[in-house]
């Protein structure tokens, strides 16, 4: 490298792996991630070193135990790999990276729908529709649709809760004590673990502010929540309950928490989230009905582009 900074030289790096052809994501705890020989690696207490091809993965979560050197945060952030800090079970966020930055015209776009209250709830609208499958009810304000939906996710738990065998009372968890809540909870909250480190990817990706909610607000993940809840109760709620049944019944040969991780990962795979995720996210703020902002000309390329085909018949 010279002393103005300029790349390493040999052949330009590749361009990011859009999202939708990455690997979901990895928990790491108790291992240094590094970059040893050009490649990236979690090196182990007894030397041995497993290597992650972190170009190819959406989200890195690095739970307590887990350290990471200067190279391996540049090399996760020049391939558009978000690194997440988090407590045990990934249900307490810590810290975050930001592969590539915010766009300011989508920014600014999405907060000009968030300070709209008419645009707001639109979006909210929306956002119900797609989740439910059905038209919000008429003539309600956003704290309404808000109430509404938590009844209906509420009944969804109990149905899952029964259809599996689950001693089910009631969400509830603490994010400073792993242990205190019960298994049922616990599996809950591994799993929406997943999800929301998989949006937040998605949302930082696409050029959008994670603080900035439309259902949800107040929060530095609100826009991560709302996105999240899209695709919750047909991936990982539903997943959380099969394993917390598995577990009462002594029928699993892994810890909960990460026959939970397991599971999610497949059902990613199985519902193709990471291909619907962002085109969700424009969806979503285009039922805003807001005109979308010009990008200034000397504005930067969103941080993971999403490759399109020439054709039908074209395979991009």
């Amino acid at each position: 490298m010279t002393g103005r900074g300029q790349d390493l030289p040999g052949l330009a790096p590749p361009s990011p792996i859009p999202l939708k052809d990455r690997a979901s994501m990895v928990f790491v705890e108790h291992a240094k991630l590094d970059v040893l020989d050009g490649a990236f690696v979690a090196v182990n207490a007894d030397g041995t070193r497993t290597q992650i091809p972190v170009g190819g993965i959406a989200c890195i979560l690095l739970e307590p135990g887990a350290r990471i050197s200067h190279a391996a945060v540049a090399l996760a952030a020049r391939v558009g790999t978000l690194i997440t800090w988090v407590g045990e079970g990934g249900v307490r966020l810590y810290s975050a990276g930001q592969p590539g930055g915010a766009r300011s015209d989508r920014l600014l776009w999405q907060a000009k729908i968030a300070l709209d209250d008419a645009a707001r709830l639109r979006v909210v609208r929306k956002m119900y529709a797609m989740r439910f499958g059905e038209e919000a009810p008429s003539r309600r304000s956003i704290d309404q649709l808000r109430g509404i939906e938590g009844v209906r996710v509420r009944e969804s738990y109990a149905l899952l809760a029964d259809r599996h065998g689950v001693d089910w009372k009631r969400r509830r968890y603490d994010a400073k004590d792993w242990e205190a809540g019960d298994l049922p909870n616990r599996c809950l909250s591994a799993a929406t673990a997943c999800l929301h480190g998989l949006s937040e990817a998605a949302v930082l990706a696409a050029g959008y502010a994670p603080a900035i909610g439309f259902l949800h607000s107040g929060k530095p993940l609100s826009f991560v929540y709302d996105i999240a809840d899209l695709f919750k109760l047909e991936t990982v709620v539903p997943e959380a309950f099969r394993i917390a049944g598995l577990a009462a019944k002594g029928r699993l040969d892994m810890a909960p928490d990460r026959a939970v991780r397991l599971a999610c990962r497949d059902a990613f795979r199985k519902t193709g989230l990471l291909s619907r995720i962002i085109p969700a996210i424009d969806e979503v703020l285009s039922a805003g009905d807001l005109p979308r902002p010009e990008p200034p000309p000397e504005a930067m390329p969103v941080a993971i582009p999403e490759a399109t085909s020439g054709d039908a018949g074209h395979r991009g």
